[in-house]
């Protein structure tokens, strides 16, 4: 099969140029107990995929890329019986055992297990299987590795869908809507007549808008530099979109009891992945709001805040990784707005390529250009 491999980290942009993706040649691995082989229909690229490549996240290297995407199921091992060849799937980036603290609390997207299998390149049923034509060993991304014909990966990482799901759909749940959705309605539990402002317009900022949006009574304040994500949030559902500097005059304006009372938003996401907009966003909550971080900024980056501020107005600063997700639980349901028309993903849905094309694909995610690319990549 054929797979998209990081040797490097760190390579300068452009990426057309630096290559630091390679398309190999693998083996395609056979499934082992608890595991099932999957066909890769659509691999999406996203800015978690693009942060490996340019060294934000250490991961162990080679490594074959991707996280987000939908397939068909095409074998299983040993000991998996509710799924089957034929079905068509999501692929999920966080595997959850089932029985570490997390998973037992009902966090399953913190699952102790599945991090430490993504962070050493493992999956969670076992040592990596990826091998190159020369024997040595190829690191899964997340325990997906998407970028590929053919991917092997744990029972845990694969959701079941209806046949009737598109694959451009389908590949967007795994991670833009777990992750952007999950962030409001999870973490965040906006609630109706509640106000909100969404920091970043990719994918998952954008699937954050959506999900606001359907929440009755809200008002949805969208923000990014770039006017053709803010056209695109107001067709998402945003009320308003204004770039950074217009953020705090759209707050005043379109928040508050209209009484000349305090305004400021109820919930505020960032999805930037930036310290600087994290800081930002602090100032335009209102008393007991919450900042939900779910950006990836640089590990070197910081936030300074006024520390009285949590205890003295009651606001809180919320970590939210995959969105808080139960992806069985979560996936369906999500699957389920969508179908009603209050999630409109396909809006999100830029263009499809070949998976030849990956290193042209990662400049136009970098440069803001794309929302949502997908790759064929058989």
């Amino acid at each position: 099969m054929v797979s998209a491999v990081l040797t490097e980290a760190g390579r300068s942009r452009p990426y057309r140029l630096s290559v630091p993706l390679s398309l190999e040649t693998l083996a395609v691995p056979l499934p082992r107990a608890g595991e099932v082989l999957v066909r890769i229909e659509r691999a999406s690229l996203c800015h978690s995929d693009l942060s490996v490549i340019d060294g934000s996240r250490i991961r162990p290297l080679p490594m074959a890329i991707g996280h987000e995407a939908s397939g068909t199921v095409i074998d299983c091992g040993d000991g998996v019986d509710d799924v089957q060849a034929g079905d068509r799937v999501v692929l999920v980036f966080v595997p959850s055992c089932g029985a570490c603290r997390a998973c037992r609390s009902g966090r399953p997207a913190l699952c102790h297990r599945g991090a430490a299998a993504n962070a050493s390149g493992d999956l969670l049923t076992g040592p990596a299987l990826l091998r190159s034509e020369e024997g040595e060993r190829i690191n899964h991304h997340l325990g997906v590795s998407a970028f590929s014909e053919y991917a092997v990966v744990a029972r845990e990482s694969v959701v079941v869908v209806d046949a009737d799901v598109p694959f451009d759909v389908a590949a967007m749940f795994g991670c833009a809507a777990l992750t952007g959705i999950g962030a409001v309605l999870n973490t965040g539990q906006l609630a109706e007549g509640q106000s909100v402002i969404v920091f970043g317009l990719g994918a998952v900022g954008l699937m954050a808008v959506m999900a606001a949006a359907q929440v009755p009574g809200t008002t949805v304040i969208a923000i990014d530099p770039l006017p053709e994500k803010r056209a695109l949030a107001l067709s998402c559902g945003a009320h308003v979109a204004g770039t950074p500097d217009e953020a705090a005059g759209l707050v005043a304006a379109h928040t508050g009891d209209g009484q000349g009372g305090e305004t400021g938003v109820d919930l505020a996401v960032e999805a930037v992945g930036s310290a600087r907009v994290l800081e930002a966003c602090l100032p335009l909550l209102t008393r007991g709001g919450a900042l939900v971080s779910v950006g990836l900024p640089h590990p070197d980056q910081t936030i300074t805040v006024p520390a009285v501020q949590f205890a003295g107005t009651g606001i809180r600063l919320l970590g939210s990784y995959m969105g808080d997700s139960v992806p069985e639980r979560d996936i369906p349901r999500y699957l389920a707005l969508w179908r009603t028309g209050k999630l409109p993903v396909e809006l999100l849905h830029t263009d499809t390529r070949p998976l030849a094309e990956i290193n042209e694909g990662l400049d136009a995610l970098a440069d803001g250009r794309v929302v949502r690319r997908l790759f064929v990549t058989a």
